[in-house]
Parts: structure tokens; sequence; C-alpha cells
């Protein structure tokens, strides 16, 4: 019995990776060459002008990959830190420092009510202010990296546990 027959998520996982790593492609190559010939950042956030469907695209493809304490690349495993860092260098060129309480210093603060994909999302999972970081998808569902469980995965941001240890979020800038 193939891996597929013996587990349908993980094949319904993989196909959805593979459909959204497909479509991110297939909507790049439609980009206009004069529109590729600018920095890939140039005058854009990450929430607003910033085609934030890359970014989020990026992230949503990268959903499995393990948990790894101090992980920055999708070889190795992620932390939550080196996962929405890697997002954004790769998606948007933009390099954020190592940790969740240094990026959270970053960007413009956003209320919960004006969260748009690309935002980015903090908590408090180790009993101090902005321990944890993801990436904001839209309709209250956030991607991260947790310490336990598993790999990258989507959370609603109404469970009680979320709601309950939110910090609060960010949007950040990309330089000139």
């Amino acid at each position: 019995m193939t891996r597929c027959h013996a587990d349908g998520l993980f094949c319904k996982i993989r196909a959805m990776k593979f459909i959204l790593l497909f479509s991110a492609l297939l909507f790049t190559g439609c980009a206009s060459v004069e529109h590729d010939a600018q920095p890939h950042h140039a005058g854009r956030t990450a929430g607003n002008n910033a085609a934030p469907q890359d970014l989020t695209a990026l992230a949503q493809s990268l959903v499995g990959t393990p948990y790894r304490y101090g992980g920055n690349s999708p070889d190795s495993g992620f932390d939550c830190s080196g996962f929405v860092g890697y997002v954004f260098r790769q998606s948007l060129n933009i390099d954020l420092p190592r940790s969740s309480q240094e990026i959270y210093r970053l960007g413009q603060p956003v209320e919960s009510a004006q969260l748009r994909p690309g935002d980015l999302v903090f908590y408090n999972t180790l009993r101090r202010a902005f321990s944890h970081v993801g990436i904001y998808l839209g309709e209250n569902r956030f991607i991260h990296s947790p310490s336990s469980g598993g790999g990258i995965r989507v959370e609603n941001m109404q469970m009680s546990y979320w709601r309950k240890h939110f910090n609060g979020a960010r949007r950040i800038i990309a330089s000139r």
C-alpha cells in the first residue's frame, strides 16, 4: 500500500502544497517585464501594496515543514522567527531580525480589526511578551511554526488559546 493510500491527509496536504506553489509560479510568470525590473520591495508594505498573495502563498506552501529551534530554512526546518524571516526575505526581499521580540520593534502597529494578509501577529507563549510570531492570512487565520506538535500550520486566531495570548500586530514597511 502506498503512503497516499495509507494516509489520505498526507496526500491532501501534499496536493494543496503543489497547487499553491503552481499557482504562485503561474501568477509570477504573468507579471510584466517592466514590473519585474523594479526592486522587489520598492515602496511596498507586507500588508498593503506588496502583493500579499506572494507572501502568503509562499508561507502556505511551507505547511508541514518541521519545527526546529533556531531553524531558518525549509531544508533544516523553522522556528517561528526563522519561518517569518525566510518568507519575508524570499517574497519581499526584506531581511528581518532573528528574534520575535526584535521583529516586533519594526513597522507600524496594527489594530486587530485592521489586519491585512501579510501582517505579523505576535503572541506571549513563553510567559514573556512577543515570544511568538506568525503571518496573518486573512479571515482570522494565521500561519506559524509552533514550538511543538509538528510543523508549520494554519491556526484560527479566535481559538481561546490564541485570543488569550495575543500581544499585538505589526505591518512591516519595506525601505526604498
